[in-house]
Protein backbone atom coordinates (compact mmCIF):
# COMPACT_ATOMS: atom_id res chain seq x y z
CA UNK A 1 0.00 0.00 0.00
CA UNK A 2 2.79 2.52 0.99
CA UNK A 3 4.42 1.77 -2.45
CA UNK A 4 0.80 2.37 -4.35
CA UNK A 5 0.46 5.76 -2.28
CA UNK A 6 3.37 7.10 -3.60
CA UNK A 7 2.36 6.44 -7.12
CA UNK A 8 -1.07 8.20 -6.13
CA UNK A 9 1.45 11.20 -5.17
CA UNK A 10 3.53 11.22 -7.85
CA UNK A 11 0.46 11.83 -10.51
CA UNK A 12 0.05 14.99 -9.67
CA UNK A 13 3.42 15.67 -10.76
CA UNK A 14 4.01 13.90 -14.01
CA UNK A 15 7.08 15.55 -15.47
CA UNK A 16 9.70 13.60 -18.33
CA UNK A 17 12.03 17.06 -18.34
CA UNK A 18 10.71 20.05 -15.92
CA UNK A 19 11.97 23.17 -17.12
CA UNK A 20 12.48 21.87 -20.66
CA UNK A 21 10.78 24.72 -22.97
CA UNK A 22 9.31 24.48 -26.28
CA UNK A 23 8.87 27.11 -29.35
CA UNK A 24 4.79 27.58 -27.96
CA UNK A 25 2.59 29.95 -30.46
CA UNK A 26 0.39 31.07 -27.40
CA UNK A 27 -3.15 31.20 -27.87
CA UNK A 28 -5.77 33.94 -27.14
CA UNK A 29 -8.72 33.47 -24.61
CA UNK A 30 -11.47 33.33 -27.13
CA UNK A 31 -10.35 32.53 -30.45
CA UNK A 32 -12.42 33.14 -33.51
CA UNK A 33 -14.34 30.24 -34.64
CA UNK A 34 -12.58 29.01 -37.73
CA UNK A 35 -14.19 28.85 -41.43
CA UNK A 36 -15.69 26.12 -43.28
CA UNK A 37 -13.83 22.65 -43.68
CA UNK A 38 -11.81 23.23 -47.10
CA UNK A 39 -11.81 20.85 -49.34
CA UNK A 40 -8.46 19.98 -48.94
CA UNK A 41 -8.56 19.12 -44.90
CA UNK A 42 -9.50 15.81 -43.14
CA UNK A 43 -12.92 15.96 -42.36
CA UNK A 44 -13.64 12.87 -40.16
CA UNK A 45 -12.60 13.75 -36.33
CA UNK A 46 -12.76 10.88 -33.08
CA UNK A 47 -12.62 12.71 -29.71
CA UNK A 48 -11.04 10.05 -26.58
CA UNK A 49 -11.89 11.68 -23.06
CA UNK A 50 -9.05 10.78 -20.52
CA UNK A 51 -9.59 9.82 -17.15
CA UNK A 52 -12.37 10.69 -14.57
CA UNK A 53 -14.07 11.75 -17.42
CA UNK A 54 -16.82 10.68 -20.50
CA UNK A 55 -17.24 12.15 -23.50
CA UNK A 56 -19.59 14.54 -22.46
CA UNK A 57 -17.13 16.97 -21.69
CA UNK A 58 -16.22 17.30 -25.27
CA UNK A 59 -19.59 18.69 -26.19
CA UNK A 60 -18.55 22.64 -26.73
CA UNK A 61 -15.73 20.98 -29.05
CA UNK A 62 -18.14 18.91 -30.93
CA UNK A 63 -20.60 21.93 -31.14
CA UNK A 64 -18.25 24.19 -33.38
CA UNK A 65 -16.54 21.44 -35.13
CA UNK A 66 -19.78 19.74 -36.19
CA UNK A 67 -21.00 23.34 -36.97
CA UNK A 68 -17.55 24.26 -39.45
CA UNK A 69 -18.66 21.19 -41.22
CA UNK A 70 -16.39 18.08 -39.54
CA UNK A 71 -17.92 14.61 -39.12
CA UNK A 72 -17.59 14.09 -35.05
CA UNK A 73 -17.32 11.15 -33.32
CA UNK A 74 -16.59 10.85 -29.97
CA UNK A 75 -15.69 7.59 -28.29
CA UNK A 76 -16.50 5.77 -24.36
CA UNK A 77 -13.66 4.27 -23.79
CA UNK A 78 -14.48 2.92 -20.28
CA UNK A 79 -10.68 4.10 -18.95
CA UNK A 80 -10.32 0.01 -17.43
CA UNK A 81 -7.73 -1.23 -19.50
CA UNK A 82 -5.81 0.39 -21.94
CA UNK A 83 -5.97 -2.92 -24.57
CA UNK A 84 -9.54 -1.96 -24.13
CA UNK A 85 -9.59 1.46 -24.51
CA UNK A 86 -7.42 1.29 -27.48
CA UNK A 87 -9.68 -1.21 -29.49
CA UNK A 88 -12.73 1.00 -28.92
CA UNK A 89 -11.11 3.66 -30.33
CA UNK A 90 -9.87 1.81 -33.12
CA UNK A 91 -13.76 0.83 -34.01
CA UNK A 92 -14.75 4.29 -34.03
CA UNK A 93 -11.76 4.87 -36.70
CA UNK A 94 -13.01 2.33 -38.76
CA UNK A 95 -16.31 3.68 -38.49
CA UNK A 96 -15.19 6.75 -39.87
CA UNK A 97 -15.99 7.35 -43.43
CA UNK A 98 -12.54 8.37 -44.54
CA UNK A 99 -9.09 9.35 -43.34
CA UNK A 100 -9.44 10.53 -39.38
CA UNK A 101 -7.87 13.62 -36.83
CA UNK A 102 -7.58 11.20 -33.39
CA UNK A 103 -7.72 13.69 -30.98
CA UNK A 104 -7.05 12.62 -26.73
CA UNK A 105 -7.25 14.36 -23.84
CA UNK A 106 -5.12 13.41 -20.49
CA UNK A 107 -4.75 9.38 -20.31
CA UNK A 108 -6.94 9.92 -23.66
CA UNK A 109 -3.31 10.80 -25.01
CA UNK A 110 -1.95 7.55 -24.40
CA UNK A 111 -4.88 5.61 -25.93
CA UNK A 112 -4.78 7.74 -29.22
CA UNK A 113 -0.66 6.92 -29.12
CA UNK A 114 -1.41 3.34 -29.72
CA UNK A 115 -4.86 3.59 -31.70
CA UNK A 116 -3.06 6.06 -34.36
CA UNK A 117 -1.42 3.79 -36.10
CA UNK A 118 -3.84 2.79 -38.10
CA UNK A 119 -3.53 3.49 -41.72
CA UNK A 120 -6.85 5.74 -41.99
CA UNK A 121 -5.12 7.94 -38.93
CA UNK A 122 -3.83 11.33 -40.71
CA UNK A 123 -2.86 13.15 -37.72
CA UNK A 124 -2.66 13.39 -33.82
CA UNK A 125 -4.10 16.02 -31.65
CA UNK A 126 -2.96 16.02 -27.90
CA UNK A 127 -4.57 18.01 -25.61
CA UNK A 128 -3.13 18.14 -22.20
CA UNK A 129 -2.27 14.72 -22.45
CA UNK A 130 0.23 12.10 -22.04
CA UNK A 131 2.51 10.76 -24.93
CA UNK A 132 4.31 8.18 -23.77
CA UNK A 133 7.10 6.42 -25.90
CA UNK A 134 7.52 2.65 -26.58
CA UNK A 135 7.38 0.59 -23.17
CA UNK A 136 6.12 3.49 -21.22
CA UNK A 137 2.45 3.96 -19.37
CA UNK A 138 0.85 6.53 -17.89
CA UNK A 139 2.57 4.64 -14.18
CA UNK A 140 6.15 4.82 -15.75
CA UNK A 141 5.49 8.57 -17.10
CA UNK A 142 4.25 10.13 -13.14
CA UNK A 143 7.08 7.94 -11.38
CA UNK A 144 9.53 10.49 -10.50
CA UNK A 145 7.80 13.48 -9.65
CA UNK A 146 9.71 16.90 -8.85
CA UNK A 147 9.86 17.67 -5.07
CA UNK A 148 7.13 20.61 -4.84
CA UNK A 149 4.89 19.65 -7.21
CA UNK A 150 1.00 20.07 -6.92
CA UNK A 151 -0.80 16.45 -6.04
CA UNK A 152 -3.82 15.21 -7.53
CA UNK A 153 -6.11 14.11 -5.24
CA UNK A 154 -6.47 10.67 -5.87
CA UNK A 155 -7.93 8.39 -3.54
CA UNK A 156 -6.75 5.06 -2.55
CA UNK A 157 -8.10 2.28 -5.27
CA UNK A 158 -10.96 0.82 -4.36
CA UNK A 159 -11.58 -2.78 -6.16
CA UNK A 160 -9.42 -2.34 -8.54
CA UNK A 161 -10.59 1.75 -9.55
CA UNK A 162 -8.93 5.15 -9.03
CA UNK A 163 -11.03 8.63 -8.27
CA UNK A 164 -10.59 11.84 -7.26
CA UNK A 165 -11.51 13.56 -4.14
CA UNK A 166 -14.87 15.16 -5.11
CA UNK A 167 -14.31 17.69 -2.44
CA UNK A 168 -11.08 18.63 -4.58
CA UNK A 169 -11.98 18.18 -7.60
CA UNK A 170 -13.00 21.36 -9.18
CA UNK A 171 -9.56 23.07 -8.03
CA UNK A 172 -7.08 20.26 -9.45
CA UNK A 173 -9.42 19.12 -12.66
CA UNK A 174 -11.74 22.26 -13.64
CA UNK A 175 -10.73 25.14 -11.98
CA UNK A 176 -11.81 27.31 -14.88
CA UNK A 177 -14.62 26.10 -15.20
CA UNK A 178 -18.42 26.96 -13.74
CA UNK A 179 -18.53 25.86 -10.41
CA UNK A 180 -21.90 24.31 -10.80
CA UNK A 181 -20.41 22.16 -13.98
CA UNK A 182 -17.00 21.86 -11.91
CA UNK A 183 -19.38 20.26 -9.30
CA UNK A 184 -21.26 17.99 -11.88
CA UNK A 185 -18.19 16.59 -13.60
CA UNK A 186 -16.41 15.68 -9.63
CA UNK A 187 -20.04 13.62 -9.42
CA UNK A 188 -20.27 12.20 -12.60
CA UNK A 189 -16.53 10.84 -12.72
CA UNK A 190 -15.79 7.56 -14.32
CA UNK A 191 -13.22 5.44 -12.13
CA UNK A 192 -10.19 5.02 -13.80
CA UNK A 193 -8.64 1.24 -13.50
CA UNK A 194 -5.40 0.19 -11.95
CA UNK A 195 -4.40 -1.60 -15.25
CA UNK A 196 -5.19 1.57 -17.76
CA UNK A 197 -2.97 3.38 -15.50
CA UNK A 198 0.08 0.29 -16.10
CA UNK A 199 -0.80 -0.01 -19.81
CA UNK A 200 2.34 0.08 -21.47
CA UNK A 201 2.47 1.57 -25.71
CA UNK A 202 4.16 -1.18 -27.91
CA UNK A 203 4.27 1.74 -31.33
CA UNK A 204 3.59 5.06 -30.74
CA UNK A 205 1.81 7.09 -33.56
CA UNK A 206 3.27 10.43 -32.86
CA UNK A 207 6.64 8.59 -34.33
CA UNK A 208 5.14 8.31 -38.07
CA UNK A 209 2.66 10.71 -38.13
CA UNK A 210 1.95 14.61 -37.28
CA UNK A 211 0.93 15.68 -34.51
CA UNK A 212 -0.06 18.82 -32.58
CA UNK A 213 -0.28 19.72 -29.33
CA UNK A 214 -1.96 22.13 -26.82
CA UNK A 215 -0.46 22.89 -23.45
CA UNK A 216 -2.78 23.94 -20.95
CA UNK A 217 -0.58 26.53 -19.11
CA UNK A 218 -2.57 26.49 -15.21
CA UNK A 219 -2.63 22.28 -15.38
CA UNK A 220 -2.35 21.10 -11.71
CA UNK A 221 -3.22 17.50 -13.17
CA UNK A 222 -0.09 17.05 -15.87
CA UNK A 223 2.37 19.74 -15.12
CA UNK A 224 2.91 22.14 -17.81
CA UNK A 225 6.29 21.36 -17.85
CA UNK A 226 5.42 18.04 -18.88
CA UNK A 227 3.09 18.58 -21.34
CA UNK A 228 5.95 20.69 -23.21
CA UNK A 229 8.52 18.17 -22.84
CA UNK A 230 6.53 15.24 -24.10
CA UNK A 231 5.28 17.69 -27.25
CA UNK A 232 8.82 18.52 -27.77
CA UNK A 233 9.74 14.65 -27.54
CA UNK A 234 7.02 13.95 -30.30
CA UNK A 235 7.94 16.89 -33.02
CA UNK A 236 4.27 18.42 -32.36
CA UNK A 237 3.28 21.56 -33.02
CA UNK A 238 2.27 23.26 -29.95
CA UNK A 239 -0.15 25.88 -28.97
CA UNK A 240 -0.35 27.11 -25.06
CA UNK A 241 -3.50 28.47 -23.70
CA UNK A 242 -4.31 29.63 -20.29
CA UNK A 243 -6.44 26.82 -18.65
CA UNK A 244 -6.86 23.89 -16.43
CA UNK A 245 -6.87 20.11 -17.46
CA UNK A 246 -10.55 20.33 -18.55
CA UNK A 247 -9.68 23.27 -21.19
CA UNK A 248 -11.69 21.54 -23.49
CA UNK A 249 -14.39 22.27 -21.17
CA UNK A 250 -13.68 25.29 -20.11
CA UNK A 251 -12.36 26.67 -23.46
CA UNK A 252 -13.23 24.84 -26.45
CA UNK A 253 -13.21 27.19 -28.84
CA UNK A 254 -8.96 27.32 -28.78
CA UNK A 255 -9.51 23.33 -29.08
CA UNK A 256 -11.30 23.03 -31.79
CA UNK A 257 -9.16 25.88 -33.86
CA UNK A 258 -6.10 23.88 -32.83
CA UNK A 259 -8.22 20.55 -34.47
CA UNK A 260 -9.29 22.59 -37.76
CA UNK A 261 -5.73 23.50 -38.08
CA UNK A 262 -4.53 19.93 -38.04
CA UNK A 263 -7.23 18.78 -40.32
CA UNK A 264 -6.06 21.56 -42.49
CA UNK A 265 -2.39 20.49 -42.48
CA UNK A 266 -2.34 16.52 -41.89
CA UNK A 267 -2.49 16.13 -45.95
CA UNK A 268 1.71 16.18 -45.73
CA UNK A 269 3.25 13.14 -44.14
CA UNK A 270 5.37 13.92 -41.56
Amino acid sequence: MTKFRNLLASAAALTLAAGVAVNAAPASAAPASAPSVSNGAVKNIVLVHGAFADGSGWEGVYKILTKDGYKVSIVQNPTTTLAGDVAITRSAIAAAGGPVILVGHSYGGAVISEAGTDPKVAGLVYVAAFAPDVGESVSSLIANPPPGAPVPPILPPKDGYLTLDRAKFAASFAADVPAEQAAFMADSQVPWGVEALGGKNTAPAWKAKKSWYLVAADDRMIPPPAQRAMARRAGATVVETAGSHAVYVSNPAVVAKLIEQAAEGSAQAK
